[in-house]
């Protein structure tokens, strides 16, 4: 069964390349949905998929990549929409 999450990350995850791991890992794990930063600083992701593959996947999320330093994380239960592909906006 397919599931959507909203997932807010805050912390240092601006300018360290955190979209473009997080699209990496959603590849992996074989999500589709979006990453974009926010103006107050934070990335907003917006991933489906299966729901053991979107647990590992918000695990992730809270490390992030090596340069970035994760503070939180915030997940919600959204309703499908059905993405084609991981993109960054």
């Amino acid at each position: 069964m397919k599931l959507n999450y909203k997932i807010r990350v805050t912390g240092r995850v601006q300018g360290v390349g955190f979209r473009f791991e997080t699209k990496r890992m959603a590849r992996v794990y074989g999500l589709k949905g979006f990453v974009k930063n926010l103006p107050d600083g934070s990335v907003l992701i917006e991933a489906e998929g299966e729901e053991e593959h979107l647990r590992n996947f918000i695990l992730w999320c809270k490390k992030g990549p090596a340069h970035a330093r994760v503070d939180e994380v915030f997940t919600e239960k959204g309703e499908n929409r059905y993405y084609d592909f991981f993109d960054i906006r």
